[in-house]
């Protein structure tokens, strides 16, 4: 496994915050990447090898839930002095499980089922240390309301943002904002696909201080 580090993001020799463990996202995802780069600490990234095929009859949220300690535990394996955090996201549609749509094709038809409902997107995070045995799991639930949505808006956005690496196609944080007509969330984050609440109280427990003094003020 190839692991990269975000020098762009926290430059290792500019350490602004004290970490006595390493951490490491266990995704590829940019969004992750882009989310976890607000708490301002070094972190590294590292692919998951990880089976994301749903179970037989496994519910939308019990999926989210399993790959987000998959993939947590698979990169753990290779760095076990590291904190690793892992992350999944399963649209929901009245448990249905709705995934990245890949093509422009399975999109429409994504947000033609979704248009008019209430869409649960289950995000799930887990953060993993295998040398020191800490491991939790949590799930942030959000819901969000679709706008009735024509055939014509619905083609217009997809060409327009193109979100075909986004669970539900529904990218919030760019042009998807305007298909909805409400969300409700206790973690803002977790529809972008990251619950960065839960995320800073788990690494938070498991020994990463985010709010150290900085440099500057030691």
């Amino acid at each position: 496994m190839t692991i990269a580090s975000l020098a762009s993001e926290t430059p290792r020799h500019e350490t602004p915050r004290h970490t006595p463990r390493p951490l490491v996202l266990g995704s590829t995802s940019r969004y992750r990447r882009e989310l976890l780069a607000r708490l301002q600490i070094p972190f590294d990234v590292a692919a998951p090898d990880v089976d994301e095929t749903p179970a037989p009859n496994e519910s939308p949220r019990a999926l989210a839930e399993r790959l987000a300690l998959a993939k947590a535990r698979a990169v753990a394996r290779q760095f076990p002095g590291a904190v690793v955090i892992g992350s999944d996201q399963v649209a929901d549609l009245h448990g249905e499980p709705l995934g990245k749509p890949g093509n422009h094709e399975r999109a429409v038809r994504q947000l033609q089922q979704m248009r008019g409902q209430t869409v649960v997107f289950q995000t799930a995070v887990a953060v993993v240390c295998q040398e020191s045995g800490f491991e939790q799991a949590d799930l942030a639930a959000v819901r969000v309301t679709f706008r009735d949505l024509t055939d014509d808006e619905i083609n217009n956005y997809l060409l327009a943002e193109q979100p075909y690496d986004c669970a539900g196609s529904a990218k919030s944080e760019g042009l998807g904002i305007a298909l909805l007509s409400s969300i409700e969330s206790d973690d803002p984050t977790a529809l972008v696909g990251l619950p960065l609440i839960r995320t800073c109280a788990m690494i938070r427990a498991a020994g990463i201080e985010l709010l150290a003094p900085t440099g500057a003020g030691a």
